[in-house]
């Protein structure tokens, strides 16, 4: 059973069973109610009956005024002489008859000096009926019977009883389409929200709930699209991740494939007995140059595994950076001068505050970059003050770099020209190494190059 259906008969039964309640409530008061004002008004009404009947002549018209009196009333009247014996009474019915004497009991009860009425109500029986004694000197009669069939009292509830019947069906009915109404219009927004929540689960997190309302359903419906969202979102981002990994291990295998290729051909080359010296030293210098390759490759590796997943990657302190800046122009002065380029700098003292040993091999790469892609010309370090701290430049008067180029740049093994920068030995990763470990000094690196002209890669460090 559908919660809609839950919802509407639990409604309809609850409503149901309270206009019952009330119904049967009412029905039972008004039948009390209307005994208790029977046997009032029975009283009242023996009172002026007894003087009516005390003033009537005990004549030819005894018993024609007798009736009279009767049915004026409504009231079946019977009346006893001193000894209690019926001599008369009215209406007649053959069915329904008096006692032929008054009960000893009722005639003690009414002589009694502050008792000179009574009434039998007997929850058993048909009748209500009052007795009251006479002293009248124009006729016999000393004790009077009045009675009154209790289905005349309860007449009105007839009447009552349908009309309360009568609007039972009617509320009943109201309550039926007021019940199937109001289910429909409380189960409505959680079988939306069922229904969103069974598509989120099928994967289905580009749908959104639009659900306008202001209670609890209206939050529940907002915080579902934001899930949706939310796992749309790490959907795709781990969309991208598969296939960043997928590619990342398809380059590694092709960077490593390459070398790799070339180490075993020239150890091939070098089990030929007819080689000489150069061509022997020429191999050896191939194969030595490409194991570095490798070597260079799997460090890059390494540091990108330690930024992505060691929160100890980065140990600051101060350090004077003109000292980690003179360190790569002697590592890289004689490289330099075989290409014959002029590595210079602007070098002044700066105090910063950051990992030295991460900021020399940024350095490093950049420095290396812009020899092994600058064939004529120089390659400048410098470090001037800046108002948000130091800035760290490399610029070089190289190649250059496409526009098109500059926003993958840092990806990791993409290069401006593969079959060039493999050529000159590249792993593919030196930029993005660059980028982390800025990164994770809360810096970032930037690029201004034009093709022909060089290239100019900065960063900015604290000052401490």
């Amino acid at each position: 059973m559908s919660i809609r259906a839950k919802l509407a008969w639990t409604f309809i039964l609850l409503l149901i069973f309270g206009i019952t309640a009330i119904g049967s409530y009412s029905i039972l008061f008004i039948r009390n109610y209307l005994h208790d004002e029977g046997c009032k008004q029975i009283i009242n009404d023996a009172e002026w009956l007894a003087i009516t009947i005390e003033n009537l002549r005990y004549d030819e018209n005894f018993e024609t005024n007798l009736n009279e009196a009767a049915r004026t009333s409504g009231y079946r009247l019977a009346i006893y002489d001193e000894d209690g014996r019926l001599f008369a009474q009215v209406p007649y019915h053959e069915m329904l008859q008096a006692s032929a004497t008054i009960s000893a009991n009722i005639i003690d009860q009414l002589r009694t000096e502050d008792q000179s009425r009574a009434i039998i109500n007997d929850p058993g029986g048909e009748e209500l009926i009052a007795y009251t004694h006479l002293s009248s000197p124009h006729n016999p009669a000393r004790y009077m019977e009045v009675s009154i069939f209790k289905d005349q009292i309860y007449e009105p509830i007839k009447t009552i009883r349908w009309i309360i019947y009568t609007g039972m069906f009617i509320a009943i009915g109201l309550v039926l389409l007021v019940s199937m109404l109001f289910a429909r219009y409380i189960s409505q927004p959680i079988m939306q929200l069922e229904k969103a929540a069974k598509n989120i689960a099928r994967g289905k997190t580009d749908q959104t709930l639009n659900l306008d309302r202001d209670d609890e359903f209206g939050t529940l419906a907002k915080s579902l699209n934001q899930m949706a969202e939310k796992l749309q979102s790490d959907n795709l981002a781990l969309k991208r991740l598969y296939q960043k990994q997928t590619q990342f291990f398809a380059d590694i295998t092709h960077e490593i494939r390459n070398p790799l290729h070339t180490i075993s051909g020239s150890l091939e080359m070098l089990q030929m007995d007819n080689l000489d010296e150069n061509q022997k030293r020429k191999y050896l210098v191939t194969a030595e140059r490409q194991t570095q390759r490798i070597d260079r490759l799997f460090k890059d590796l390494v540091t990108l595994q330690r930024y992505d997943s060691d929160d100890q990657f980065i140990r600051k302190k101060t350090f004077d950076i003109k000292h980690t800046i003179q360190m790569i122009l002697d590592q890289h002065e004689q490289e330099a001068k075989d290409k014959g380029l002029e590595l210079k700098t602007k070098n002044q003292s700066f105090i910063v505050v950051a990992d030295p040993d991460k900021i020399e091999q940024v350095l490093d790469n950049l420095v290396t970059n812009a020899i092994k892609f600058t064939n004529e010309g120089s390659v400048e370090i410098s470090a001037q003050m800046k108002e948000d701290g130091i800035e760290v430049a490399v610029q070089d008067t190289g190649i250059g770099i496409s526009e098109e180029h500059l926003d993958r740049l840092y990806d990791r093994f993409y290069r401006t020209d593969k079959a060039r920068s493999r050529d000159k030995g590249g792993t593919g990763l030196g930029l993005a190494v660059v980028k982390s470990i800025l990164n994770s000094h809360g810096s970032d690196i930037f690029v201004e190059s034009e093709p022909g002209k060089g290239s100019k890669f900065w960063f900015t460090l604290p000052a401490g």
